[in-house]
């Protein structure tokens, strides 16, 4: 009898409690969905066991235009970059052809690079092409792929996309270093490099272009051009790399964050665009051309024909060196 009547004494109280709560909650004005937004914008603070620069704001304000300029103008300025490039010298050899050696291999390899420069440049090289395509996914993705494909795939895509890309970004800077300190001596840019661009390097096989073969030394007017962007916007991404790979290192500002992120897409459009040319270039348009990056030697007529300075000086002072 007794545990009867406590149970019922204890359901009363709790229902009088929860009656009271009730009454007392109806008498507090609830916000309204656009009241929290208002107050959000207008920057109302909250609590968080965070200690970062903005650990007690609950919205993360900025300049919507950033978005804008990310959707309309550099997530096509990627695909540009990479497809538009692909496209152009696709048609391009299609009418013009690619540039033969004259008189045909020779069959004797001359040392050019070493074995050491041959792996820096694959270094930087494989890990570039990487973040080209992880990249393009992580900036241009959401516009061009996500509505063909399934929201299940699309997910998988972009965290493996951000895994690689983040992954790839210290191999990508340490073949960037590498390159620009110990490649620059023959990168300086000489007179006769006007005179290169001028005939756009012999590459052309029609009208008055036709069968010129303009004067280069180690590297030509186009690989100085392309090493000099690789350079300079190498820098650029891999400073805002950084700052956007590592936030809590550096702990930048929301404004410089975004700027880091603008500059990294800007760079990333540039070295797209070249890297295709350079890949072109050195795979299909010249003939004999790969086979410096993959053993570190050049047939004897591509090094006469498209390094003829370079060829002269290594005979006259020695240093020519045949593959045995």
């Amino acid at each position: 009898m007794n545990n009867w009547f406590k149970q019922i004494g204890l359901t009363l109280v709790l229902m009088f409690s929860a009656i009271g709560l009730a009454q007392a909650g109806a008498e507090q004005p609830v916000a309204t969905d656009g009241q929290i937004w208002s107050q959000l914008q207008a920057g109302a603070t909250g609590v968080t066991t965070s200690h970062g620069e903005f650990h007690n704001q609950p919205i993360n304000t900025y300049d919507l235009r950033v978005l804008e300029l990310r959707s309309d103008l550099l997530a096509p300025a990627l695909m540009a970059a990479l497809f538009g490039m692909i496209i152009i010298f696709v048609v391009f050899i299609k009418i013009n052809g690619i540039s033969k050696l004259h008189g045909g291999y020779s069959g004797k390899l001359v040392y050019r690079w070493s074995k050491f420069d041959v792996s820096i440049h694959w270094l930087g090289a494989i890990p570039c092409l990487l973040l080209i395509l992880t990249g393009l996914t992580l900036l241009a993705g959401r516009f061009f792929f996500q509505p063909y494909i399934g929201e299940g795939l699309w997910a998988g895509l972009v965290y493996g996309a951000k895994q690689v890309h983040d992954f790839m970004a210290i191999p990508f800077m340490l073949g960037w270093a590498l390159m620009t300190v110990l490649w620059a001596k023959n990168q300086l840019p000489k007179m006769y490099d006007l005179k290169w661009m001028m005939v756009v390097g012999g590459y052309i096989n029609f009208g008055p272009f036709k069968g010129k073969h303009p004067d280069a030394g180690f590297a030509n007017a186009g690989e100085k051009l392309w090493f000099w962007a690789f350079a300079v916007f190498g820098l650029v991404i891999s400073a805002s790399g950084m700052l956007l790979l590592f936030p809590n290192l550096f702990e930048p500002s929301r404004t410089l964050s975004l700027i880091a992120l603008v500059l990294h897409s800007v760079a990333a459009i540039i070295i797209t665009a070249f890297s295709i040319v350079h890949i072109f270039m050195a795979t299909v348009m010249s003939e004999g051309g790969m086979e410096c990056m993959v053993s570190g030697y050049c047939d004897e007529t591509w090094a006469s024909q498209h390094h003829n300075l370079w060829f002269d000086e290594i005979k006259e002072n020695g240093t020519l060196k045949y593959k045995d």
